[in-house]
C-alpha cells in the first residue's frame, strides 16, 4: 500500500563535482537566502531613505552571525557531550562544513548582531533596533524556506511514518516507509508568512507600530515550528525520552517573546515608518519665503 501512495525521493544532494569538491543544493540555497535578503533590504532602504552604503556591513554582519550562531546552537543545544567532551569534538565546533546548524542558535545570534548594528549605525541614520528587526524578519522567512528546501535535498530532518498520499520515502537514507516531508511543511509555512509580512509592510506601513511585524513573526514562525516538531523524527538520541523535544523547548521562549512584543507594540509602540531625511527639513521662515519670492 505504501508503494502505491508514496513518493520516492532519491535526488543527489550534490549538484556537480569539480575534482574532490562537490557543490551541494543545500549550500547554494543557503547562500541564496543572503542574496535575496540583500535585494529586499535595498528596497527597504530606498523606500525609507536609509543610505544604501549600509547594505554591505549589514550583509557581513548577518552572514557571520547566522553561521556562528547556528553552529554554536547545534553544538551546545543538541550535542554538547560530543563537542565539549574532547579536544577533537571542540575543534569541530569551528568546522560548520561538517554539518550541524540550529535555527534557534542563529536566531539568538541575529538578535545580538542587530542590537550591535543598530547601536553602531542606527542613531546617525534615524533607525533603531526594533525598526531593523521588523524588516529583517521578512527576508529571514524566505531564507528559512530556502534552507528547509536544502534540507529536503539532503534527505534530512524529516518526520514520522505516514499513510498520507504525499508521504516521502527517503531512499538515500535507507528508508523503506513513507515519512512526513516536514522540510516541505516548514518551507511552505515560512514562505506564506514571509509573503504576508511583506504585504503588510508594503501596504500598511504608515499604520503599523514598531514591533508589530516582529511580534507576529515570532508567534507564527516558532508556533509552526513547535507544532511540526510533533511529527518530526528525533534529531538526537536524548530527545526520544522527552515529552517535548529540544526544538519545541527552544521555540517556547520565542513564542512568549512574540506575544509580549506584539502587546507592547499595539499599546505603546511608535509608528513603524521611518521619516525620510528630506521630510525633516524645516519649513522656511516667513522672511525666507519673502526673499525667495523677491528673487
Amino acid at each position: 500500500m505504501f508503494g502505491l501512495l508514496s513518493i520516492h525521493w532519491h535526488v543527489d544532494p550534490v549538484i556537480f563535482h569539480i575534482g574532490s569538491y562537490g557543490l551541494r543544493w543545500y549550500s547554494l540555497l543557503f547562500v541564496s537566502g543572503f542574496f535575496l535578503g540583500w535585494y529586499i533590504f535595498r528596497w527597504f532602504f530606498r523606500r525609507e531613505g536609509v543610505p544604501e552604503k549600509l547594505l554591505e556591513p549589514l550583509l557581513y554582519t548577518l552572514v557571520i552571525a547566522t553561521i556562528v550562531g547556528a553552529r554554536l546552537g547545534h553544538c551546545l543545544f543538541y550535542q554538547p557531550e560530543y563537542y565539549l567532551g574532547s579536544w577533537k569534538g571542540f575543534a569541530e565546533i569551528f568546522m560548520p562544513w561538517k554539518g550541524g546548524l540550529a535555527s534557534h542558535g542563529g536566531a539568538v545570534a541575529l538578535l545580538l548582531a542587530m542590537w550591535w548594528f543598530s547601536a553602531r549605525y542606527g542613531k546617525k541614520n534615524g533607525f533603531g533596533f526594533m525598526w531593523l528587526m521588523d524588516r529583517l524578519v521578512i527576508p529571514v522567512c524566505f531564507a528559512g524556506a530556502l534552507i528547509r528546501t536544502g534540507n529536503l535535498f539532503n534527505s534530512e530532518i524529516y518526520g514520522d511514518v505516514t499513510s498520507l498520499p504525499w508521504g516521502v520515502v527517503f531512499d538515500l537514507r535507507g528508508e523503506t516507509e513513507p515519512k512526513h516531508p516536514t522540510q516541505i511543511y516548514e518551507a511552505l509555512s515560512y514562505l506564506v508568512l514571509g509573503l504576508c509580512l511583506l504585504r503588510l509592510y508594503a501596504v500598511r506601513l504608515e499604520k503599523l507600530k514598531e514591533g508589530t511585524i516582529l511580534g507576529i513573526f515570532f508567534i507564527v514562525l516558532f508556533g509552526m515550528r513547535f507544532l511540526i516538531e510533533f511529527i518530526k523524527e528525533p534529531q538526537v538520541e536524548f530527545e526520544e525520552s522527552m515529552a517535548l523535544n529540544m526544538g519545541q523547548l527552544l521555540s517556547i521562549p520565542f513564542i512568549v517573546a512574540g506575544a509580549v512584543i506584539l502587546i507592547w507594540s499595539l499599546v505603546r509602540g511608535k509608528p513603524a515608518a521611518r521619516v525620510r531625511p528630506e521630510s525633516r527639513r524645516r519649513e522656511p521662515t516667513h522672511y525666507a519665503k519673502s526673499l525667495t519670492v523677491n528673487d
